[in-house]
């Protein structure tokens, strides 16, 4: 595995996030929905960094199972604990995709009468884009590579890396 992005890179990056979103959302009392399991740790330290009241709560959702690729099936596994009526709504997700899961909640939680609702994500990948998505706060545009770490994992593992690694698959080749 190679380090895509050091665990100082991301802090300093989440910072900036913060500051952005205070600066933004001033007067006001975001509540901020993560997308379990991934964003946990980047949701934890955005919240920190964001000076002002806020609320928080998780969502979570299934597109990938043990594989490497999406199955392109989004499923609902945990809703909210809150509602979201007249609130001004932020999905945090770890990383954005193909877009179908994010496209999924934008729907979803809309539908559900924020005030407004904004996506910030921690990583974009937009050369994997299926459908079209909208994300209003980026921390990091990357590459078309499988990553691991700060929350993001392959079967379920890896999550706790305090970095971001790339990894490289290697293919057994057929025995003669």
């Amino acid at each position: 595995m190679k380090v895509l992005l050091s665990f100082d890179q991301i802090q300093a990056r989440v910072l900036e996030m913060g500051a952005q979103l205070t600066a933004d959302y001033s007067g006001r009392e975001p509540h901020l929905v993560g997308v379990l399991k991934g964003a946990c740790p980047f949701m934890t330290d955005l919240a920190q960094a964001i000076e002002l009241p806020l609320t928080l709560d998780y969502i979570a959702v299934s597109s990938y199972g043990r594989a490497t690729k999406s199955t392109g099936e989004v499923k609902l596994v945990k809703d909210l604990d809150q509602g979201l009526e007249g609130r001004d709504l932020l999905i945090v997700e770890d990383i954005v995709d193909t877009g179908l899961t994010l496209n999924y909640l934008v729907n979803l939680l809309g539908a559900r009468g924020p005030r407004s609702l904004k996506v910030v994500t921690l990583l974009s990948k937009p050369a994997r884009r299926l459908v079209s998505v909208h994300v209003d706060y980026v921390g990091f545009t990357i590459e078309d590579e499988f990553v691991v770490g700060y929350g993001i994992d392959f079967a379920q593992r890896n999550r706790n890396l305090p970095h971001i690694g790339k990894v490289r698959f290697i293919e057994e080749s057929p025995k003669e």
